[in-house]
């Protein structure tokens, strides 16, 4: 048995943040497929795990971590990676955690939702969430130039966070060279050694 379980899904971004993080730390884990679109969230057996009926959900030790910032988080810790290297950092990656959960993961994952796996999704729903990813991408883009990464000089679990949805480009419908500190940063991602895409690293795709 790994030493970490995590339960994930290969369409969940959020799941991804915390794949991706044990895959670039060569940690011993392996993935516990969750058929979301089954309806295994909603199930009594998962939900006695996670009360929130969503994934990631990490197993370690005894312990059952959800939500992905507190699993990543945790991760620094038990890992040695990616974590802050003194308490300004921990502010800022802390900052920019609550900012990627609230705004950027939230408006392009229900973007990128409503696009591509919504049936018959209202357009003018579509376009509001479209307008809001929009926005938060310019942010990021914005504080990104002149930046290799987003809090520090060297990856942190934030660009870990803030990465969970961006590589599902295609189904987003964005050309991330409309975004070139964006796009840089992506390349930056991409070229660490073990990188893979969520496809590539979480179970069940295709999607049934």
């Amino acid at each position: 048995m790994a030493e970490y379980t995590l339960h994930c899904f290969a369409q969940s971004g959020n799941a991804y943040k915390a794949a991706l993080m044990l895959e670039l730390a060569g940690a011993d884990w392996e993935p516990r497929f969750v058929d979301y679109f089954g309806g295994e969230t909603k199930s009594a057996g998962y939900r006695a795990k996670n009360v929130m009926g969503e994934v990631p959900l990490l197993e370690h030790r005894g312990l059952l971590l959800s939500q992905s910032g507190v699993i990543l988080d945790y991760l620094a810790g038990t890992l040695g990676r990616w974590g802050a290297a003194d308490e300004g950092e921990r502010r800022e990656i802390l900052r920019w955690l609550l900012w990627d959960n609230h705004k950027f993961t939230s408006y392009t994952a229900t973007f990128r939702f409503l696009r591509a796996l919504a049936k018959d999704p209202d357009p003018a729903v579509v376009d509001e969430f479209g307008r809001r990813a929009r926005a938060a991408w310019g942010v990021l883009d914005h504080h990104l130039a002149g930046r290799s990464w987003i809090v520090a000089g060297r990856p942190t679990i934030v660009d870990l966070s803030c990465c969970g949805y961006v590589f599902f480009d295609d189904e987003i419908g964005v050309d991330w060279s409309e975004f070139p500190a964006i796009h840089a940063w992506l390349a930056r991602l991409k070229a660490l050694p073990r990188w893979k895409h969520p496809y590539d690293l979480m179970p069940g795709h295709p999607r049934p």
